[in-house]
């Protein structure tokens, strides 16, 4: 399966630890195509359809649903967890994960 920086997908976040997002659920893929292609573990945010509007938490619409991809729980997983690809996120969509990251862990 070949995964891609942006994409959603479907991903098996058992067992998970105290706050951690737990459950089978979407998620988006934060690694560059680069790590995506030669490496086993893909570095990725959870996804949740319940959200207050933190500054660490993207909006976005799939399937029709409003949700959050949420930067402040990026976790790096190996590729046996995820189970399928949803689809992308949007160039909308993509800027604002961008911006998120950048003034959370760069500036």
């Amino acid at each position: 399966m070949e995964l891609r920086q942006y994409q959603m997908v479907l991903v098996n976040l058992d067992p998970s630890i105290g706050s951690e997002i737990e459950k089978t659920r979407p998620c988006v893929i934060i690694s560059p195509n680069e790590m995506n292609k030669y490496l086993q573990t893909i570095v990725l945010a959870p996804m949740t359809s319940s959200s207050k509007k933190y500054p660490t938490r993207a909006e976005e619409n799939h399937d029709k649903k409003k949700g959050w991809v949420v930067l402040d729980q990026i976790r790096t997983v190996d590729r046996q967890r995820i189970i399928k690809i949803l689809g992308d996120l949007n160039e909308k969509e993509i800027a604002k994960v961008k911006a998120i990251l950048k003034e959370t862990f760069i500036d």
